[in-house]
């Protein structure tokens, strides 16, 4: 592997027992066969799950070499992938979730972007044209709207999909942007966009063939509530002060 570009690509899980194993299995011969040119590793990271996702994902650590699990007692989409992806020491870092909504054909263009052409982030979008959203609600599909009308609002951002679980990350982004993103929950993602496009760090939206999750474990009030705090913060001082503490790391 010695001379490729490494990629860290983590499944953040929280009690997924029924769907971990065959998220691995596919992911992993997918990386097999699609992403040659890589040195790759997929990283379970488990935040606090209580069922048997630790057995599993434990097991599925010792069956496959490229594969390691991961385990935090606090839970936290945001902290496991803060965590898993400060302590890794690859170029270039991943996420996506464990019940793969988003097709893995976007993943090679993703990796490339980031890789080879120039990108900091690479994120799967739903609302850009070209991408096909499959068995969403309509429901689901308002509210996901609204939140990117208002954050774009908010912010002047380019980027229209903020929480799609599908992103590419260079290791620069990690380093200077990532420890200054306070929420460890869902809205991390786009606090994580936010700041890195504010302050000059180039995005590219790759639309996505996605296919609802009927069993997702997002609770749509609570995140959103969420969200908007989070929208909020950054609004009325949160976007300034991380810009400020940047400028000085980076000095």
């Amino acid at each position: 592997m010695h001379g490729l570009v490494s990629i860290q690509l983590v499944l953040p899980v929280l009690n997924e027992e029924r769907k971990l194993a065959v998220a691995v299995q596919k992911l992993h011969l997918f990386l097999e066969s699609q992403l040659l040119g890589y040195d790759w590793r997929i990283i379970i990271a488990d935040n606090g799950s209580t069922d048997a996702t630790s057995e599993i994902g434990f097991g599925l650590s010792e069956s496959y070499q490229r594969v390691d699990y991961f385990y935090l007692t606090k839970r936290g989409r945001g902290r496991a992938l803060k965590r898993t992806w400060l302590e890794s020491a690859t170029e270039i870092v991943a996420y996506m979730d464990v019940d793969l909504s988003t097709d893995l054909d976007a993943l090679p263009p993703a990796v490339e972007a980031v890789a080879r052409q120039g990108y900091d982030i690479a994120v799967g979008s739903r609302l850009s044209e070209g991408a096909a959203v499959v068995g969403r609600g309509l429901k689901r599909e308002i509210i996901s709207r609204c939140y990117s009308f208002l954050f774009r609002g908010l912010f002047f951002v380019k980027f229209k999909d903020a929480q799609c679980g599908f992103k590419v990350v260079s290791r620069r982004v990690v380093r200077s942007v990532v420890p200054l993103v306070q929420n460890n929950g869902w809205f991390f993602d786009t606090e994580l966009l936010i700041l890195a496009e504010k302050n000059g760090f180039l995005i590219k939206e790759i639309p996505v063939r996605w296919t609802d999750d009927a069993d997702s474990r997002v609770a749509i009030v609570s995140t959103a509530m969420e969200d908007l705090r989070g929208l909020i913060r950054l609004r009325l001082g949160g976007l300034q002060k991380a810009s400020r503490l940047l400028k000085k790391r980076n000095m």
